[in-house]
């Protein structure tokens, strides 16, 4: 689904440095006001802002690189935890998972679903794309029913729960809107408004202001 994400961050020298030097990931494209990472067959790009941001977003890895993904992550980073454990089992996505967190507070997952192989050791080459990416708004319904009329469904509720976690999408990729002011899972950071974009596959761009209202160019 997700075919390039733009997020925003006050911290953008910080980040280029994490990405590219301690996470390894490739650098597509830089300059003084954003830079743009390879993640599998997605991209991901921060662009330099003025305001402080949060995002929480997850990418997908091989099921039976899980162990060699903590390791690898372990050499570099801490592991947010919850309830004293560092990984989890979703059994709705047949999937484990971890947490961390960049420089800037931003919740990063790598969720390994079981049904997923590649054989080989673990690395940036291992991440196949990104899973999840999460919208905060306080238009929860309006920006749910925007996202369901170009054909991204709910998953897990029969409608748009407005004060709940929503997963909206299909397999094994989800936008997670979600409405201010809510623990991210793993972590000590609360849901806030932040802007954003969403390139999908099929060419559409989901545009998401300072206040949380979405646009959808075609």
């Amino acid at each position: 689904m997700f075919k390039a994400v733009m997020f925003y961050t006050n911290q953008l020298k910080i980040l280029k440095g994490f990405y590219s030097n301690v996470l390894g990931l490739q650098i597509l494209e830089s300059s003084s006001s954003y830079f743009t990472v390879s993640i599998g067959t997605s991209t991901l790009t921060f662009c330099e802002s003025e305001q402080s941001t949060l995002y929480h977003f997850a990418i997908n890895i091989p099921g039976n690189q899980f162990t060699l993904a903590k390791h690898w992550a372990l050499e570099r980073v801490t592991l947010n935890r919850e309830d004293s454990v560092d990984e989890i089992y979703y059994k709705r996505f047949d999937a484990d998972a971890f947490y961390f967190e960049d420089p800037a507070g931003n919740v990063i997952e790598f969720i390994a679903r079981r049904s997923v192989d590649k054989w080989s050791d673990f690395s940036v080459e291992s991440l196949l794309n990104l899973s999840e990416v999460s919208i905060t708004t306080p238009f929860v319904q309006e920006v749910g029913d925007q996202l369901q009329d170009i054909g991204i469904p709910i998953s897990g509720h029969v409608d748009i729960e407005p004060d709940e976690l929503n997963f909206l999408g299909t397999e094994d990729t989800f936008i997670l809107l979600v409405p201010p002011n809510r623990r991210w899972y793993f972590s000590k950071k609360i849901s806030e408004n932040s802007p954003l974009e969403i390139e999908l596959e099929d060419g559409q761009c989901l545009i998401v202001s300072n206040d949380g209202k979405m646009q959808i160019k075609q």
